[in-house]
């Protein structure tokens, strides 16, 4: 756990207690600091009693004499309307911060690498732990992806911290500079959340905050967000500035049909091969992790070693199962049109499992790929909406309500029709939480089923 004794005796309030409000309050009481702790729903309120952390109703409390506000970054403080005790700390004059902020406060000599972007994040995350570790560099990895940030173990300045950023979690960090930072892309998403797309820009941006801390900003450059933001800081800011490309030659690291280019004639490695990292989403992700394991000074050999041992992420077009001459693929982490397109440019044909709580947009800009699919299994609240969408394109569909329906019904059409190529896909476009805890609770469902005998039966007959 990261040590924070160095604001022992002082006074500090938390606000949200699910994984990572509850990391941050142990750090906080561990190193003798005072508490006030709080969640306004009663399963974060459990967990804090459970785990012995005592409960102040934060709605009315003192303020006085406290720090900061630790604040969760899923609880809103500025749009679309601030959570109430985020407007009280606002009007007490109190800093809004996040448990990522505490971290970097506490371990100030360590090296940090920040990635983010709306698609993409968790497997370049991943994928720069991953090849740092064969490196064999100290590494934690985290934030927005995986363990809380102040459960990691202290590195000192002979370490790094590879972490994931959401647009929600950059809002919290006024301190923090990346020496590393990675913008991979932006589509509009969460935009209720940053008062519209400017907003959002605004918030993904934060990443280069502090360029004279950085030496590297790597920016992905195949949306128009994201070329305006290297066009911007390319000769403005005093750190190196490495455009990355999935589509076309840059002045950076690029990939065209597969194979990664860094500034030579000769490709340095073909991607197409590697199974965990299907689809040109990936090669733009691959591209960002070798700019970033180059940055932090990895050998070549290693970094290429890296990419090709690469295991890939649960949830981001995980190959679930492969029976005879099917494909079942577990994609839940796509819970927006633009991070389904990633998948449904890489399988043919395909019988779509979508559904769920609908995003702004719906299915909106997936017309392209309609030829792809067979058959559309919904599920969740967004049914009606998707069915009605999926009419307009005269694309064939079943309502099935739940997973537990459409699962074996995808395999059964997919049995029945025989066809090569075929993939049982779950890329929902939609987020988890009107049927499932989670994506991650979504994907294991459908991890379930595929390998439960009713599924197997469809494909066996």
């Amino acid at each position: 756990m990261i040590d924070l004794k160095h604001l022992r005796g002082k006074r500090y309030a938390v606000m949200g207690l699910a994984k990572s409000g509850l990391a941050t309050a142990r750090a906080l009481a561990d190193a003798g600091v005072e508490i006030l702790a709080w969640d306004d729903g009663e399963a974060g309120r459990a967990a804090a009693a459970t785990a012995g952390i005592a409960l102040t109703d934060l709605n009315t409390a003192d303020l006085s004499g406290v720090e900061a506000l630790v604040l969760s970054p899923g609880i809103p403080h500025s749009f679309p309307k601030p959570n109430a005790v985020a407007a009280r700390a606002r009007e007490a004059g109190l800093p809004i911060i996040g448990d990522i902020e505490l971290l970097y406060r506490a371990q100030p000599k360590a090296a940090y690498v920040g990635i983010t972007g709306t698609n993409g994040k968790s497997t370049t995350t991943a994928l720069i732990g991953h090849i740092l570790a064969l490196a064999g560099r100290r590494i934690q990895v985290g934030g927005n992806l995986g363990t809380p940030v102040l459960s990691f173990e202290p590195l000192g300045e002979d370490g790094i911290y590879v972490l994931e950023m959401s647009s929600y979690q950059l809002e919290l960090v006024p301190s923090v500079g990346f020496n590393v930072a990675i913008l991979l892309n932006v589509t509009p998403d969460h935009l209720d959340r940053h008062g519209g797309m400017d907003g959002y820009v605004a918030a993904k941006r934060r990443i280069f905050q502090h360029p004279k801390r950085s030496h590297t900003a790597i920016v992905g450059v195949d949306d128009a967000h994201c070329r305006a933001v290297f066009d911007d800081m390319e000769h403005t800011v005093p750190c190196a500035v490495v455009p990355v490309s999935a589509e076309r030659p840059t002045k950076g690291i690029y990939v065209l049909d597969g194979k990664l280019f860094d500034g030579g004639a000769e490709p340095v490695i073909d991607l197409s091969g590697i199974a965990a990292l299907p689809g040109r989403h990936n090669w733009q992700n691959a591209a960002a992790a070798f700019a970033a394991a180059r940055a932090c000074s990895v050998p070549l050999d290693t970094i290429l070693e890296g990419l090709r041992s690469f295991p890939g992420l649960a949830h981001r077009q995980q190959l679930v199962a492969d029976r005879d001459g099917v494909r079942f693929v577990n994609d839940s982490k796509a819970t927006n049109a633009d991070a389904a397109a990633k998948a449904l440019a890489c399988y043919d044909p395909i019988y779509w499992i979508i559904g769920g709580q609908p995003k702004e947009g719906g299915l909106d800009g997936l017309e392209p790929f309609m030829p792809r699919i067979r058959r559309a299994f919904l599920i969740g609240q967004a049914a009606e909406q998707f069915a009605a969408w999926l009419d307009a394109r005269g694309v064939a569909y079943t309502r099935c309500g739940t997973l537990e329906t459409a699962a074996p019904a995808a395999a059964a059409a997919a049995r029945a029709e025989a066809l090569p190529g075929a993939t049982v896909l779950l890329s929902p476009a939609c987020a988890s939480w009107d049927q499932f805890r989670s994506f991650e609770h979504r994907g294991e469902v459908f991890a379930a089923l595929v390998n439960d005998s009713l599924v197997k039966k469809e494909i066996a007959g």
